[in-house]
């Protein structure tokens, strides 16, 4: 089992901090296993296994808590006094009325809370106003390519290693299959099934199961291309799926909720300001991209984008495609430290390309960083202080 270290640090420096922990991401990411081994942290550095609360609403043994009155009921009754209690509440969306729970637990000073979920609906607006008590979100995402290596024995043929990564899935439990690629797909079909019936159509109450998935296979086939609710709806009509903008929206907004796909926002780097049309779209995994749509006609540059995509999110970035004048920045990541530009190209040793994937960042007058990010096995070099860097050295932090 790979310990996810990266999270595990983020719990560790929240310890005993008035504050409540939730983690949130796609089912099957990490974050049941990631309270287990905080746990097991816990009680490595002195904590009593009975200070320790941990529901699992996944678990039958637990379904007549979620009920909010009898999980309050429940954790109540085994707090002791001035004595520091954490309780961990696992997939906390299944109880009914939970922020009534979580502000009253907040207001226990010996009590430490920690919460997961799998969708984003208990942090939408109306939910987390309920929440009066202070939060930290933690957005959990699958296996990293790094995290993967580790999990493979290291950094040696990582060529190889990124092939199996976007193929065989980045979901944690899928290394414990031994590369079976029916056994995988099988493993993908039933994440895939639990998203789509449980978390969108019961709670978003979908009744057209095809016209969902349709939605879902046309943003897995357009990854990385410019997209708005007409387009999308125009072209899946033209195809003969007859649907409007308005229900487009509404897929999009579920889909974006369970953490299958992400939306990635058009920025004016030159006016600093967020623009409304044409975002982009990704997907979770490249592996349930295979799964559903198989490999044939797949784009390898928008794969490769889509990776660093959610390796940027990694990194606590928050990502925009970036506009400067007619011209397009992949991805603009901004983080306190202000931006950082990336351009992602699958090669660049034609002059042409290269011309091409470096113009954007030669409009940019600032001087933030500049990268170009490509699958090219070459050294680093510097072109007027834009870096161009092997993706996968990137993406295992050998060059930053």
């Amino acid at each position: 089992m790979i310990i996810r270290e990266e999270y595990l640090n983020k719990l560790k420096v929240l310890k005993d901090k008035n504050i409540i922990k939730i983690v949130t991401g796609i089912r099957r990411c990490g974050k049941s296993t990631l309270l287990l081994q905080f746990r097991d942290w816990l009680i490595e550095h002195g904590v009593k296994k009975s200070q320790i609360i941990l529901i699992n609403f996944e678990d039958l043994e637990y379904e007549d808590l979620t009920d909010y009155k009898s999980l309050h009921k429940y954790i109540k009754e085994r707090l002791k006094k001035n004595v520091k209690t954490y309780v961990f509440l696992d997939e906390i969306q299944s109880v009914y009325k939970f922020p009534k729970v979580l502000n009253s637990l907040q207001l226990n000073p010996d009590v430490d809370l920690y919460v997961t979920g799998s969708n984003a609906y208990m942090l939408s607006s109306e939910i987390a106003t309920l929440i009066s008590g202070r939060y930290i979100q933690i957005e959990m995402l699958p296996l990293s390519f790094k995290e993967y290596c580790i999990a493979k024995d290291g950094f040696e043929d990582r060529i190889t290693k990124y092939t199996d990564y976007l193929s065989s899935s980045s979901f944690p439990y899928v290394l414990e299959l031994n590369s079976n690629p029916n056994i995988i797909r099988g493993y993908l079909e039933s994440i895939y099934n639990t998203i789509v019936i449980k978390d969108i159509m019961n709670r978003k109450q979908v009744t057209d199961s095809m016209m969902l998935q349709s939605v879902l296979k046309f943003i897995f086939d357009n990854i990385g291309n410019p997209l708005s609710t007409k387009k999308i709806a125009d072209t899946m009509s033209s195809d003969g799926r007859k649907i409007d903008s308005k229900t487009i929206e509404k897929y999009l907004t579920a889909l974006k909720e369970s953490y299958i796909i992400y939306q990635a926002k058009r920025y004016d780097i030159k006016g600093k300001q967020y623009l409304k049309t044409l975002d982009k779209y990704y997907v979770i995994d490249i592996g349930l991209r295979y799964m559903l749509l198989g490999k044939r006609g797949m784009d390898a540059g928008h794969i490769l984008e889509n990776v660093v995509y959610l390796e940027l999110l990694r990194r606590d970035y928050d990502v925009y495609i970036g506009k400067a004048d007619s011209f397009e920045v992949d991805f603009v990541a901004q983080n306190q430290d202000g931006n950082h530009y990336y351009q992602v190209a699958l090669t660049v040793r034609d002059e042409t390309t290269l011309a091409r994937e470096i113009r954007p960042l030669q409009m940019l007058q600032d001087d933030y960083p500049k990268v170009i990010l490509t699958l090219d096995d070459d050294p680093s070099r510097d072109i007027e202080g834009i870096k161009i860097i092997n993706a996968r050295d990137w993406l295992l932090g050998l060059n930053r």
